[in-house]
């Protein structure tokens, strides 16, 4: 604890690993703490015992849910989130040789709500002409919509038929292909992730672009566009706390921090942790360890299902997304629900894990994702956590300390890329990091 860093990192939840990860292989001398003695934080997966513990459940697991050899196969995350099979956060994975220690398998289908009733996205035009999401006509203006998001380009003013130029609002380019509410709802929650029914006043060109991303990363695999890592999301911050030791970060678990130094003009200069104080020009942290610089601007609840069955209407798959638009629902903000099991190792045969979050929106968070539960049907147990949506109130430029948002509500990794790159460039002053982006090779999918 006597040397001097570049740059402290509290905390080993996902978005202070890659940024761990990246500033090594950037030249920097990075120190990585953690109070907790495993990695992850609130990405960790964790086995029964340690969700028993940390949901303070009483007396043990019980047999419903295996047998003592069959207990020790469940990884539960307790954050699960899909990637992208194109998006930002594979390309950073790609970027830094990381999918070296992974392996992902895609996630058997992506679901939307539609008239109270689950029903598949279309992943090929085959399910697209047999599904009962859409009417027939519906369906070639839907068909119709994805052809000019493909051929679209911001740069090439040839392909904005109909004026649909980078900065109309996307409300412009929905009336041009006449989709109906329903499929609006497709469009904005299921396909571009969208939160709230803001997104029709954004730029076309950030529909379009995320249009784009869904097709693309579907054109991957074929059954949806999202991968999961074999045995849960929780190898995946190890992953980046290996690259960053193969440029030597050095890792400190079960380390609790006291509080922090500062210089005459209020800048950071040191941690300290059961009374040593490491030196360094600069921390990043999860707002966990900085009360007085965060706020709340909101809560998520969220529960974790073990189920010994398939999710309904899901055509007994192992693995989904399912998005609950909030127009169906009558609330402000989408319900999303992810589904993984022993085909990706973080369960025994027969087992689910489910999750269920939203953002709060009353005084009775349990029973705003009751939509979402009588989908989920009968649970074997459940972890229920409500947790504060922190954002910073510091200037980083100030005092030298870059603080990560909460993780919110959604069951994707697009949201937690964009807040890596802030910080990066924060941390780096470099303005373009385009090339964080550029892949090396393709993720390995069990079985490929």
């Amino acid at each position: 604890m006597d040397q001097e860093y570049d740059v402290v990192i509290l905390g080993t939840g996902l978005t202070e690993c890659i940024l761990s990860g990246l500033l090594s292989v950037n030249g920097k001398k990075v120190l990585h703490m953690d109070r907790n003695e495993y990695y992850g934080a609130a990405c960790a997966s964790l086995t029964l015992e340690q969700c028993w513990k940390r949901f303070s459940q009483e007396g043990s697991p019980p047999e419903k849910l295996g047998n003592k050899q069959a207990q020790r196969k469940y990884s539960i995350d307790l954050l699960p989130k899909f990637l992208m099979a194109n998006g930002k956060m594979v390309k950073l994975l790609l970027h830094t040789d990381v999918t070296r220690y992974l392996q992902f398998k895609s996630v058997d289908g992506s679901y939307v709500l539609k008239d109270n009733k689950i029903m598949k996205v279309p992943a090929n035009e085959s399910e697209a002409l047999s599904s009962s999401l859409m009417g027939f006509l519906e369906k070639r203006r839907f068909k119709n919509y994805l052809v000019f998001c493909t051929e679209w380009e911001e740069n090439v003013p040839k392909t904005h038929s109909d004026g649909i130029g980078p900065n109309v609002p996307t409300k412009k380019l929905i009336k041009n292909y006449d989709l109906d509410p329903s499929t609006q709802d497709v469009v904005g929650h299921a396909l571009c992730l969208y939160r709230d029914e803001t997104w029709q006043e954004q730029p076309a060109k950030e529909t379009i672009r995320r249009t784009k991303l869904y097709i693309e990363s579907l054109r991957h695999y074929g059954k949806s566009p999202y991968l999961y890592p074999i045995y849960g999301l929780g190898d995946l911050p190890q992953g980046f706390a290996r690259l960053s030791a193969i440029y030597g970060g050095t890792y400190m678990l079960n380390k609790p921090i006291e509080g922090f130094t500062y210089d005459a003009k209020g800048r950071v200069t040191g941690v300290t942790s059961e009374g040593e104080t490491v030196k360094c020009g600069a921390v990043i942290g999860d707002p966990s360890y900085f009360a007085k610089n965060v706020k709340q601007v909101g809560q998520v609840v969220r529960c974790i299902c073990i189920l010994n069955h398939p999710i309904s209407n899901t055509d007994n798959s192992e693995s989904v997304q399912i998005i609950l638009p909030q127009a169906q629902l009558k609330r402000k903000g989408d319900i999303y629900i992810s589904c993984v099991s022993a085909s990706h190792e973080v369960a025994p045969a027969g087992h689910y894990i489910v999750l269920v979050s939203t953002q709060v929106e009353t005084a009775n968070p349990q029973a705003e994702l009751a939509p979402g539960l009588q989908f989920v049907g009968s649970c074997l147990h459940q972890f229920w956590s409500v947790d504060p949506l922190l954002v910073p109130t510091n200037d980083s430029k100030v005092d030298g300390i870059h603080i990560s948002h909460s993780y919110d509500a959604t069951s994707h990794f697009e949201t937690i890329a964009n807040d890596v790159i802030r910080i990066y460039k924060e941390i780096t002053n470099e303005k373009d990091v385009d090339y964080l982006f550029v892949p090396k090779a393709k993720p390995k999918e069990e079985g490929h």
